[in-house]
């Protein structure tokens, strides 16, 4: 995928297909923003996501990109888990 020719907000699957880091603009394509509103965040350090600088290179770490928008490979309907997993009968929470 290239962001020079992709327009238009990502869909779950092209977000689930991302790898580790991305681009600032397909990053803001997964939030609905332009080009230069993603790296106006950026600057300001207001990006919503991790963001790693390498020298005049910047990338989103799309794992956190994946968690701030909610979505979790598992997931049907797009949404993490809104409920908590039961713990374990064997965690230490239960042993006395």
């Amino acid at each position: 995928m290239t962001t020079a020719t992709a327009r238009g907000p990502l869909t779950r699957s092209e977000l689930l297909a991302l790898p580790a880091a991305v681009d600032v603009e397909t990053a803001g394509r997964a939030f609905g923003i332009g080009r230069t509103t993603a790296y106006a965040l950026v600057r300001t350090d207001q990006f919503p996501c991790k963001v790693i600088r390498a020298g005049h290179t910047v990338r989103v770490v799309t794992e956190d990109l994946l968690r701030v928008l909610g979505l979790t490979p598992g997931s049907s309907d797009g949404a993490g888990s809104s409920h908590p997993t039961p713990p374990d009968e064997n965690s230490s929470i239960h042993q006395r």
